[in-house]
């Protein structure tokens, strides 16, 4: 399991860069180590070009390495906080995607005016508290935000964007389609003002989109 993951978690990382959420040796991926109190994450300040599943580390919640060669990320406390109190939660990715960063650099969410965020964040993109960085501080802002909320994202005031999901996979995919929707919000509202989408259009589209769109067992 643990070999599975390092090899997945190393393989979404390049996801990433890939659709230029990071830059430099920012960010990071992870996935919860099933039936473990453990999770798998990228180490700190390795450049992704330089990344190999061998680099990947094992960490306990509280952030302390397990097994790896290195240190892991200084964002693993806040990681492991929200796997000890978000069961349900698979994978979390941390970003500084730009136009996600900008409006979380602003302190304000991400309006829900456009069917993208209504399919895949069933309303707006909302702002979580300021925490400084190396200990589960954010973990437990990114919980207090998106407990009994419908959003995988959330924008960390002043510092960025955290996605979770039932996989790291989805977590992925979460951060991909938040700077997505962030940049579209943006430009739209260089236009003039946005309306947003009414309650019941957004309520259809994500019961929709959770529940019928794709195909079945691709989720």
């Amino acid at each position: 399991m643990i070999r599975r993951l390092r090899d997945e978690v190393c393989a979404l990382h390049a996801e990433l860069t890939r659709w230029g959420l990071v830059t430099w040796t920012a960010g990071n991926v992870s996935a919860r180590v099933p039936g473990e109190e453990l999770l798998v994450i990228k180490p700190s300040g390795v450049s992704y070009d330089e990344l190999t599943p061998d680099d990947m580390v094992v960490a306990d919640f509280s952030g302390k390495l397990v097994d790896g060669r290195h240190a892991p990320s200084s964002d693993t406390e806040a990681h492991g906080y929200v796997y000890a109190h978000m069961p349900e939660v698979g994978g979390v990715v941390h970003t500084h995607s730009p136009y996600a960063t900008a409006w979380a650099a602003r302190g304000e969410p991400i309006p829900c005016s456009i069917t993208a965020m209504g399919d895949e964040f069933g309303g707006d993109i909302p702002i979580g508290p300021f925490a400084l960085i190396g200990s589960d501080a954010i973990g437990r802002g990114i919980v207090e935000t998106l407990r009994g909320h419908r959003s995988p994202a959330v924008l960390m005031r002043q510092h960025g964007p955290f996605t979770i999901g039932k996989t790291a996979k989805a977590a992925v995919k979460a951060a991909v389609m938040c700077e997505d929707v962030a940049r579209t919000m943006h430009l739209a509202r260089q236009l003039g003002p946005v309306e947003r989408l009414p309650a019941e259009a957004v309520d259809s589209l994500f019961d929709r989109y959770q529940n019928v769109y794709g195909q079945k067992g691709a989720r």
